[in-house]
């Protein structure tokens, strides 16, 4: 019964993010979407690159900013973890040893895989390669955002492991604090929705259901990572929080560079719709009559 009980948790935890979202789309129906800008091909290049660049530069040295405001707020958490996590982290520990499914630990090994290393680097440079295809202004946006991503968040995480030497499970291979799977989860997918969300959509309902499902992804990741006992229960819950400060860094500093988003996928119709009315310049003066 009680190994029964460690397997519905998960369905259970999936069924209530889906839901609480499902209720949070309904209180903001009636919201419209954000207005899309329609976008005029013909520019000076060399003004956009020049603009292109600063916002490059200006972007990273926001993000590096930020990257150290994160560590420093980890290591707050970490300090808490080191002397709080051991008498959470051994109950579950023992809990998930002697409760364990060997079916659903199969079905767990494959599942935890969406969050190893390269399975979401390999996810956000296809991204970075599909958006920046189909981005018609900012086109640098989705590599930039996505490459400085891969490189903040591998050394922010080096940079908390030598500072907290915390090792894992004893059946563990892997370390320490924070989780890396479910901090990968949360930075990569989230910033690829967001990316998303702002070129195609700009409706709170959209980025409400965006959420959601980047939210159950991350719970997903932490459960099996607690499940298959890779990472102590406060590691993974680490993980999460951390990863949901480095994409708030990441979604900050992407509206104060870039704006909000402003369309960069125009639909056809809404392009030609726009066109058409835009007046016609210069407009004729007619004679006033005599």
């Amino acid at each position: 019964m009680f190994k029964a009980l460690v397997v519905l948790v998960w369905p259970v935890g999936i069924g209530a993010i889906f839901l609480l979202t499902a209720l949070a789309v309904k209180r903001w129906a009636r919201d419209r979407s954000v207005p899309t800008t329609p976008l005029n091909g013909h520019g000076d290049t060399l003004t956009a690159l020049r603009t292109a660049r600063s916002s490059i530069v200006g972007m990273l040295l926001i993000l590096a900013v930020g990257a150290l405001a994160v560590y420093a707020v980890t290591c707050l958490l970490g300090v808490l973890v080191v002397h709080v996590g051991p008498s959470i982290d051994k109950p579950v520990y023992s809990w998930m040893i002697h409760h364990r499914v060997h079916v659903w630990k199969g079905v767990m090994n494959r599942l935890t895989k969406t969050g190893n290393t390269w399975t979401t680097w390999g996810a956000a440079a296809a991204a970075a390669a599909c958006l920046a295809a189909f981005y018609r202004r900012d086109k640098w946006l989705p590599p930039v955002v996505l490459g400085a991503a891969i490189v903040i968040d591998h050394y922010l995480t080096l940079a908390l492991r030598h500072t907290f030497h915390r090792l894992g499970p004893p059946d563990s291979p892997l370390g320490t604090f924070p989780s890396g799977g479910c901090d990968r989860i949360i930075v990569f997918y989230g910033l690829i929705a967001y990316l998303i969300w702002r070129a195609a959509s700009g409706r709170r309902s959209t980025a409400i259901w965006l959420a959601g499902v980047v939210a159950a992804l991350g719970f997903s990741e932490a459960y099996s990572r607690v499940y298959l006992t890779l990472h102590w229960f406060t590691d993974a819950v680490s993980g999460l929080i951390y990863g949901g400060l480095i994409l708030a860094v990441f979604i900050a500093t992407i509206s104060l560079v870039d704006g909000p988003g402003r369309g960069a996928i125009v639909p056809a119709e809404a392009e030609a719709e726009a066109e058409a009315e835009a007046p016609t310049w210069p407009i004729r003066a007619t004679s006033a009559p005599q």
